[in-house]
């Protein structure tokens, strides 16, 4: 066994790291160690990797590809590449929900509130918008007041008050990541396993969670559209997370069309108040039933219910009795945000532009190109080409006919809300071509479709890199 003082002479005997050998290295199909890895993620901390090296390397990466080994080394790497959040003086299980993103996605403003309401801590640290899909942190931002950016004490002090708290990462917190996130989306390096398993974990590890509950988006609005590349992609997060050691489980999850009907940023959050509230509107049932299940899962991981399906029913206790609402009006408020505009949540929304899309024929809405509508949500204003662009509370897509739903011609298919007028015309004709109506009904698509935890997805690894 190698003894502390002959390791410590072999590190510093190592030959010095270039990044220019190690973009060649990965470019070439090569493995990188974790010395290589550690070196890119702290490069990219500090500023020291210039960016157009570090976009190389992504691109290389992108393209190769990385083993599990390299997968969670790069984890750890971005984890630790800045400051950590500890729950632990809390006194409650921390667990949390991440989405591998998708359109209309909005149950973090059902979940966390609700899971606190059962007695789960919930420090969520969250995103903007990237590439087809919203940011929980921009929809949040079109609340007058609400602070993102708090520092970790404020953080904690929320979590205290509140039980649960929805924030971005503070320049300290993963600054890696926050590097990496942001040429990813410029670069057209986001659709890739194992920097989105590194991306969501590194953030959620460095915030010191007991459990981890994530939905991994599968259809025609996912950043993985193939199933099987979704089902490694939550296998690899489970894997990868449990190593580290956070209880974890995954759920893969319908991203066939937008999840609820509304998607945009201050059309969402009314969404999930009017939920909040106790109300079902039919056309938001699946976002309500996506909710309690995640819910669910985060309630019994978090060890206050004995089972997922006993978490589901204090999940929805919490939301029929108004629990969950007090919890995230309370959020609100104690993150500097007007809890007031949500009592004329109509008279607040002032879009510049708004337009009616009709059905052009008669039959049943079969099918949803959610990428695309994702595209025209973005393009209406509610998302950004580019990193640090401003977006629009108020623009995006409300839906009035989903998946399944029998039109007739002429029918509202849509409200766009754009923040110019002349923001209208092309997302206009994404959406024509996005969605399909045939004169056959669909066939039903299960909501959940898989759920991945710590033995189903080792077992699934072994036999995927077989």
């Amino acid at each position: 066994m190698m003894r502390t003082n002959e390791a410590e002479t072999q590190i510093a005997a190592a030959p010095p790291l270039h990044m220019i050998d190690i973009i060649r290295k990965k470019r070439d199909g090569g493995a990188l160690d974790e010395r290589e890895i550690r070196f890119v993620s702290d490069g990219a901390a500090s500023g020291s990797i210039p960016q157009e090296q570090l976009a190389a390397w992504l691109m290389a990466a992108w393209i190769r590809g990385f083993s599990l080994d390299e997968t969670r080394a790069l984890t750890l790497a971005m984890r630790d590449s800045g400051e950590k959040f500890s729950p632990a003086r809390l006194g409650k299980t921390a667990v949390d929900k991440h989405s591998s993103g998708g359109v209309g996605d909005k149950t973090s403003f059902l979940v966390a509130p609700l899971a606190a309401a059962c007695g789960v801590a919930v420090p969520m640290i969250s995103g903007r918008a990237l590439g087809h899909t919203g940011g929980t942190l921009d929809k949040l931002e079109s609340i007058p007041g609400y602070r993102t950016a708090l520092s970790l004490d404020e953080f904690e002090a929320v979590l205290r008050k509140c039980g649960a708290s929805i924030v971005s990462q503070t320049p300290a917190l993963v600054p890696a990541d926050r590097v990496l996130y942001a040429l990813r989306d410029r670069t057209g390096t986001v659709e890739n396993p194992s920097l989105i398993c590194a991306s969501i974990l590194s953030k959620k590890l460095a915030a010191g969670l007991d459990a981890l509950v994530l939905d991994v988006k599968t259809g025609s609005g996912a950043f993985l559209r193939d199933v099987q590349q979704a089902e490694f992609l939550a296998a690899l997060m489970v894997a990868t997370a449990e190593m580290a050691g956070t209880r974890t489980v995954a759920l893969l999850t319908d991203m066939g069309q937008p999840l609820g009907r509304a998607a945009g940023n201050w059309i969402e959050l009314v969404e999930s108040i009017e939920l909040l509230r106790g109300k079902r509107p039919a056309e938001s049932e699946d976002l309500r039933e996506l909710s309690l299940i995640l819910a669910g899962w985060m309630i019994y991981l978090g060890g206050q219910a004995d089972t997922p399906e006993s978490g589901y029913e204090r999940a929805e206790t919490a939301l029929m009795n108004g629990s969950g609402l007090r919890v995230f009006l309370g959020m609100v408020e104690a993150q500097g945000g007007g809890v007031s505009v949500f009592d004329d949540a109509e008279k607040f929304h002032k879009p510049g532009a708004t337009e009616v899309v009709n059905a052009r024929e008669s039959g049943f809405v079969t099918e949803m190109d959610t990428t695309a509508l994702g595209w025209a949500v973005q393009r209406l204003g509610a998302g950004r080409e580019k990193a640090g662009e401003p977006v629009d509370p108020h623009a995006g897509i409300l839906f009035h006919a989903r998946r399944g739903a029998q039109v007739e011609r002429g029918q509202p298919l849509a409200t766009l809300y754009a923040t110019t007028p002349a923001q209208l015309a092309e997302p206009r004709a994404i959406l024509e071509r996005a969605i399909n109506i045939s004169k056959a009904p669909p066939d039903a698509v299960a909501l959940v479709s898989r759920i991945f935890t710590r033995d189903s997805a080792e077992k699934y690894l072994q036999n995927a890199i077989r």
